[in-house]
């Protein structure tokens, strides 16, 4: 009895558990890719609604020129502080109406460089404050915070360090607020350096399909979207009704958009202004900011989703909500899906399910070309040289796959709770394309060893992929090929950024 017992574990049930949990695996992530498609036909749907604001002369005779607050929360960015104050002294608005707070939690020369730099714009005429707390309590949503309580604005606009507004940003966004229900606008973020190496094009990408695509759909559909914690305008009233800015999670820009909706502020995207900002260079920073970004997305889903359910909203409304809350979840999915392609493809042929490989295919057909026509359709939206543009594409998907090490420590972090972690600010080196290398500036990373455990990934996937060849598994090879770039890219890049100093 206890041989068969054994023989029944070993041949039988284990097999019957990879395989189970492999093909449940690839079936979720199916199905988070369907919802792209689902964003897809929602844009398509909408694109062409209208929703455009009074023209500003109409809107000057409603609310004039109200007072309007600045906050640039910093710490640690003597790079581009500067930059920074420069591009909002050049806004075009009247400056008895214009108040700039410097929200500076630094502790290195950032501080003197701001110092210098406020007095300077003092002595030509602005209300500009260097406002310092003397501590870091609650990261930027404390800093946040902060400023609120001291600003005489009726509303208030933020930018973070790296984002260089054009001159015409409140007039384009003060329109939309004689609508009393609107409480906060929200532009496109644009590229400084989208040029600068493969791993600023791919961000690029990215940011173009979620700015262009997800919130233009989810605006013009009356879905839920959230403010990106830069490049955006609140009403101050909108802030303070729906409970102020909260530090108890690391992305307490979306945790504030939610509950602003859910107490019945609508929110305006224009996705025809468009906000430059600098892309980062350095992984181990991009590393900081996925895993923040993660985090924080999963953190808010613990928080709001048991409150947006119980709303009285429309179904669809609750659904997007919990697809964009738990889209992070991805990540972590496909760590599992890594680990498991090897041992899944030597024990299939005990399990005799047919159609394995058929519905291995018809994933990576999914997930794969979900992202694909995703991403092209951005930029074939946005760009006349298009075309150049997707070639990157490819690229992209195996990146996603290289990040998953990463993003998904931090969305079981997000899941379990009780492990609050730094909110790490994204450092930046004021590059833009063709700049001189950073990697001798301040601020390089460079401090984590993931990218040792993204080779033994990529590794791992190489035998994989060796395996299947043995094996005739021939469906299973550009799935896996995916796996061997992204882990091979990320892992170099990890590297070359921690040593190449």
């Amino acid at each position: 009895m206890d041989f068969m017992s054994y023989e029944y574990f070993i041949h039988t049930l284990i097999p019957h558990l990879v395989v189970g949990t492999y093909t449940s695996l690839l079936a979720v992530l199916m199905l988070y890719g369907l919802h792209r498609y689902w964003i897809l036909l929602l844009y398509w749907r909408y694109r062409k609604k209208g929703d455009a604001p009074p023209t500003p002369a109409f809107t000057s005779s409603l609310i004039g020129t109200p007072p309007v607050t600045i906050q640039l929360p910093l710490y640690n960015e003597m790079y581009v502080a500067e930059r920074l104050i420069d591009s909002i002294c050049s806004l075009d608005y009247p400056r008895e109406q214009l108040e700039i707070q410097v929200l500076d939690d630094s502790t290195d020369q950032t501080i003197e460089i701001v110092a210098r730099k406020v007095e300077e714009k003092k002595n030509q005429g602005f209300d500009i404050k260097h406002v310092r707390r003397g501590h870091r309590n609650g990261y930027k949503a404390g800093a946040l915070a902060f400023g609120t309580k001291l600003a005489r604005g009726e509303y208030i606009a933020i930018f973070d360090a790296d984002f260089m507004p054009p001159s015409g940003f409140l007039h384009a966004t003060l329109p939309h607020f004689t609508d009393p229900q609107v409480g906060m606008v929200q532009t496109r973020w644009g590229h400084v350096n989208p040029d600068y190496s493969l791993l600023t094009r791919l961000q690029a990408l990215f940011l173009d399909g979620h700015f262009l695509l997800e919130h233009t759909a989810r605006y013009k559909s009356g879905a839920f979207f959230n403010f990106n914690g830069t490049a955006g305008i609140w009403r101050r009233d909108a802030i303070e009704s729906s409970g102020g800015w909260n530090p108890r999670t690391l992305t307490e820009d979306l945790d504030l958009s939610y509950r602003a909706q859910l107490a019945g502020w609508r929110f305006v995207y224009d996705p025809d202004f468009v906000c430059p900002a600098e892309l980062p260079v350095d992984i181990h920073a991009f590393h900081s900011q996925q895993r923040r970004w993660a985090k924080g997305a999963l953190q808010v889903a613990r928080f709001i989703l048991g409150d947006l359910w119980r709303a009285k909203l429309p179904l669809h409304t609750k659904l997007e909500a919990t697809a964009h809350l738990t889209a992070n979840i991805g990540y972590l999915l496909t760590f599992f899906v890594a680990l498991l392609l090897l041992p899944s493809l030597m024990l299939r042929s005990q399990v005799h399910w047919a159609g394995i490989q058929f519905f291995e295919i018809a994933s990576f057909v999914v997930t794969a070309l979900s992202i694909s026509f995703f991403y092209i359709f951005s930029q074939k939206e946005l760009y006349p040289n298009w075309k150049w543009k997707i070639k990157d594409v490819p690229a992209l998907l195996s990146f996603g796959i290289g990040m998953c090490v990463s993003n998904a420590i931090a969305v079981w972090e997000g899941l379990v709770g009780g492990n609050e972690s730094e909110f790490i600010r994204t450092p930046k080196y004021g590059i833009s394309n063709g700049s001189d290398s950073w990697l001798k500036k301040n601020y390089a990373r460079g401090k984590d060893n993931l990218w040792f455990i993204q080779i033994f990934f990529s590794l791992y996937s190489l035998l994989t992929f060796f395996i299947a060849v043995e094996k005739n598994y021939w469906g299973a090879l550009p799935f896996i090929a995916l796996f061997i770039f992204g882990f091979s890219y990320v892992s170099s890049l990890g590297f070359i950024h921690r040593w190449g100093r």
